[in-house]
């Protein structure tokens, strides 16, 4: 707190919320003024609490009676934003889940219990609920918190969020990594289990530690941009993927040598020198500084400079290998897990797609249309070749198959920095040259891409500057980008669940982008936007690479 403020007071900011939207919420129709509300819900919250902290933390344990009393008498629409506002206020202790703000919570629990008890439907306020409650894993409150929750229909990754929130870190055996979006999207085998077990014991007790928090953290903003978006939308809408680019099974990748990447050799460079590489039956040896490239386990040639997740012992290929064959437990059931759970629950919270208004058919179609008329424009060209379309972290293949089915397979390369990922894809696209490499220093010979597709994944490198920057040098002039990512939200609140989610490659909390940011990218790049949309927090951009 400033030296000689004053201390913040609830007063004003509760009678305005109190009187605001009356009766709104989205079971009460658009003349209930639930804009008015959420407006109110927002200055409430402000009083107290800027992105993830505390601005008193004395008042803000002071305020917590009078917003436990206002449960009283007070519609669903007004308490599940209530309970919203205190899972922020108990949330910016954590790691301390004893703090005053917590503590005077807990003390007033029953006031939410009661109107979750005997519910017998999942809405809006029961949602709120859960993201406040499941910030209490206390022995004296776990289980009154749970049964409350008895007969409230919820779904089993809300359930598991819930349960998970509510239970404790166990040194002995602790099970990291399997939580976000929530552990039910994680339905693991015991050899799966074994292989977490096997990299959890060679964390320290710190690491341990930071990583449960960061599960736990990642947990909560899942529950609350969840809970926030119904206050104002309704209940979530949940879109299945039906189609046939994900529905046929995987298989077990077929062997692949040198010449399946020969037809890119034109493209295709050493990652050390930028020289062209010649392709050998066991990988592919740089003509300028002899470094051989190995294709490894399941055809994927590795041109990533040993920048892999095993730990390897050499970069001689059969070490390479052996890296593979080590996270090969895991690599049968990672692509699923992904975009049956992962990759859902990422455009539901980040895009505020829980309305499930962005489809995979309309994914498919925005990268089809554009691609297909990119590959057209190359058809007559001087040199006579189209070039290849880069599918640019194509993690499990899923729109590398969008783009193969546009353009041919043989035109496609696609690239990831993940072994256990292109695995999988290599399963469903066997005719796909798979190479394994970083998007931040492209293994690609200038200007000699048709198209790039850079599909929910520009929020996911460490610098998105200058994987723009590598596209644009290996663009030819008039190629295409089509690209998919996230926009910050114009909510704080909904800002602040966005970047609370933590995973290994954002320990500080996911960043996303302002339009403009991507905008001055792209410029810098060499490549002018052509078209941008986007409903939510999407932005759909395609762009052209300048002559």
């Amino acid at each position: 707190m400033a030296p000689h403020a004053e201390p913040a007071t609830v007063a004003g900011p509760l009678t305005a919320f109190r009187e605001a939207g009356l009766e709104a919420g989205p079971e009460a129709g658009p003349e209930a003024g639930p804009e008015a509300l959420a407006e109110a819900f927002h200055r409430l919250v402000g009083t107290f609490w800027t992105a993830g902290a505390l601005t008193d933390p004395a008042s803000a344990a002071e305020a917590v009676p009078d917003l436990l009393a206002a449960f009283d008498g007070a519609d669903a629409a007004h308490r599940g934003y209530l309970a919203i506002a205190l899972g922020l206020f108990a949330e910016a202790e954590y790691p301390t889940l004893d703090g005053p703000v917590a503590t005077a919570v807990r003390q007033g629990l029953d006031v939410v219990l009661d109107q979750v008890r005997g519910t017998t439907t999942v809405t809006p306020f029961t949602l709120a609920a859960l993201y406040l409650l499941s910030h209490f894993p206390h022995e004296d409150d776990r289980d009154r918190i749970k049964s409350a929750f008895n007969t409230v229909p919820l779904d089993p990754d809300d359930r598991t969020r819930l349960d998970r929130g509510l239970t404790r870190l166990d040194p002995a055996d602790p099970d990291l990594g399997r939580a976000w979006p929530s552990p039910f999207d994680w339905d693991i085998d015991e050899q799966e289990r074994d292989f977490d077990r096997a990299w959890i014991s060679t964390l320290t007790p710190e690491q341990i530690a930071t990583t449960w928090e960061s599960d736990t953290r990642s947990l909560w903003a899942t529950a609350g941009a969840k809970a926030l978006w119904s206050m104002s939308h309704g209940l979530p809408a949940l879109v299945a993927d039906q189609s046939p680019y994900w529905s046929t099974p995987h298989r077990t990748p077929g062997t692949a040598d040198g010449s399946t990447f020969a037809r890119h050799e034109a493209a295709l460079r050493c990652t050390s020198c930028a020289s062209p590489l010649e392709f050998e039956k066991k990988g592919a040896r740089c003509t300028g500084c002899s470094t051989f490239y190995p294709v490894v386990l399941g055809g994927i040639l590795d041109l990533s400079r040993r920048e892999r997740s095993g730990a390897g012992v050499s970069d001689e290929a059969e070490d390479v290998e052996a890296d593979v064959l080590q996270n090969a437990a895991v690599m049968s059931t990672v692509g699923q897990h992904y975009e049956v759970g992962l990759r859902p629950a990422f455009l539901r919270i980040m895009g505020q797609n829980w309305d499930g208004a962005v489809t995979p058919a309309i994914e498919d179609a925005y990268i089809a249309d554009r691609l297909r008329i990119a590959a057209a424009a190359r058809a007559d060209g001087a040199d006579g070749t189209d070039g290849p379309i880069l599918d640019l972290a194509a993690g499990a293949g899923r729109w590398t198959w969008v783009v193969a089915d546009a353009v041919g397979a043989d035109r496609v390369i696609a690239l990831d920095l993940n072994d256990a990922m292109l695995h999988w894809l290599r399963g469903r696209l066997p005719r796909v040259a798979a190479v394994r490499a970083s998007a931040l220093e492209l293994p690609v010979a200038d200007g000699s891409l048709a198209a790039v597709n850079f599909w929910n994944a520009l929020q996911a490198v460490p610098d998105a500057a200058q994987a723009l920057a590598e596209i644009g040098r290996c663009l030819r002039p008039g190629g295409v980008l089509t690209l998919m990512t996230f926009r910050w939200a114009d909510d704080a609140v909904y800002r602040y669940f966005q970047h609370s989610h933590i995973f290994p490659a954002a320990p500080d909390g996911y960043l996303l982008f302002e339009p403009e940011e991507i905008r001055a990218w792209l410029a810098a790049a060499g490549l002018s936007v052509v078209e941008e949309s986007g409903p939510g927090t999407f932005v759909f951009l395609t762009a052209k690479r300048e002559g």
